[in-house]
Parts: structure tokens; sequence; C-alpha cells
């Protein structure tokens, strides 16, 4: 399908690629075609991609879930959602995260660039980033409990390990509005800068990606994302390991 479409489009340039929501006319809010969409794109990658760069079209990010179509009665919308088995519920649910959670991948880096709102969805879509490049009038904001629902799409872990579970808590049970500033203080924001510079500071930071070995980056990348479920012993064993990798490697004995 076409971004017209879908609402989202994938462009790749060589190591890098990016994931652009293109409905600025309602501020980019998602839709469930736009998530599906987005999963194809783990699929449609070309292999030597190294950067995922996800960003906005116009003035926001994403201002969340598109009420108009999760508030009528076709495809996606929370009317057929809430006909369905609970076991079918939950699997639809799991696809729509499918969207967000590639961006996890090992084998490449994601960067959110955020401008204007990133709410509900588009909070989570950025959570779903490694890294967050905020413009100084980017604006978050949880707001899925203000519609009695739940963040589903993936965020709530991310959310835990960047801030802490009370702040995570007080986020999501409050749906409040936070500022570029206190996001950067909280330890959302990888970088925080003038909105007339966020292309320029994601192009800089990209390149800075993009300056080493790929397979040391990609063990460097494993090792701190697995760093929190390992003992201390655990990661200490696991950086052994990763060293002989690189070592072998690069004394051309890898296999």
């Amino acid at each position: 399908m076409t971004a017209e479409a879908t609402g989202v489009r994938l462009e790749c340039d060589g190591p890098v690629a990016t994931v652009t929501l293109c409905r600025p006319d309602v501020l980019n809010a998602q839709t469930p075609a736009m998530w599906r969409a987005m999963s194809d794109f783990s699929r449609d990658l070309p292999g030597d991609v190294r950067v995922v760069v996800v960003r906005g079209e116009g003035r926001a990010f994403s201002a969340g879930l598109d009420l108009s179509v999760a508030g009528a009665s076709g495809p996606g919308s929370f009317a057929e959602l809430t006909t369905l088995p609970e076991q079918e519920c939950a699997d639809r649910i799991a696809d729509y995260q499918a969207g967000f959670t590639w961006l996890h991948r090992p084998d490449i880096i994601s960067v959110a660039a955020v401008q204007g709102h990133a709410i509900g969805a588009g909070f989570q879509l950025a959570l779903a980033c490694d890294m967050r490049v905020l413009a100084e009038n980017a604006k978050f904001s949880m707001a899925e409990v203000t519609l009695g629902l739940v963040p589903d799409l993936a965020g709530t872990k991310r959310l835990v390990e960047l801030v802490g579970y009370a702040r995570a808590l007080e986020i999501c049970t409050t749906g409040r509005r936070m500022d570029a500033a206190e996001a950067d203080r909280i330890g959302l924001a990888t970088l925080v800068v003038p909105s007339p510079e966020l292309d320029g500071a994601v192009r800089d930071l990209t390149a800075g990606l993009l300056a080493h070995p790929r397979d040391a980056v990609v063990e460097i990348k494993a090792l701190l994302a697995g760093a929190a479920g390992r003992s201390p012993v655990e990661q200490q064993r696991a950086e052994r390991e990763a060293q002989t990798r690189r070592l072998r490697d690069l004394a051309g004995h890898g296999e």
C-alpha cells in the first residue's frame, strides 16, 4: 500500500532508513493501518541499514491515536475490539505492538526526532526508539488513562527503564503533559536542541553512530540492552564473551 493510503512511509538512503508519519493535517494521529505498515517495514528493511530515524511530518511528531478511527465502528475501532473473544482481542493488540517493537531490533539503532506533540501512541513510538532527539517545543503525554485505557503499544517497560517505577506511574496515571526540559531532566531525552536545529542534530548523531564498525556497535547494543536483566557476574561474562568474538573477528578467526 502507498504512503497516502497508510499514512506512513519508509525511505532508505544507504545505511540510514527514515520512517515518516505523513498525516500532518491531523498532527500524525495514528491508525491500525499505520501500525501494520510499520510492522511490514521491518521485513522491507534492506540488510545494510544500520540506523532508523522516526519522525513526523509537519509541526507534530504524533498526536496519538486517531479517535475518529478508533471511535468508529469499522476494522480497528474500539467497537470492533470489544466484540472479539478475549484472546483474539489480545492477539490483535499484539499485531499492533509489532509496529513498534521492531525498532528494538539488535542490528539497528533507532532514533526518534521529536518536535511538537508526542501524545499517547506518539509517546510510545518515541519510547520504542533507542534514542530520542527532542526539539525544545516537544511535549509528551501518556494520555491513554484519560480515555479509561492503558498504554499497550510496548511503551510501559521502556518508560520504567528510563525514569523508574514511581515517575512512570505518575506519568501514566495522571496523563499530564511534560515539556522537553523536564523530559531531559528525568532521562527521556538523549538530546534537546532548538527547533530549527532538530534535523541537523539528528544528522550529526546518525553520522556518529555510523562512524564505527557495525559489528562492534551491535555487540555494544546487546551488552547494554541486556545489562538490566543480568547480575554483575553475568554482565562481566557477557563482556568477556563479546570481546572474545570481536578479537577473533578482527584477527580473521571468526566463523
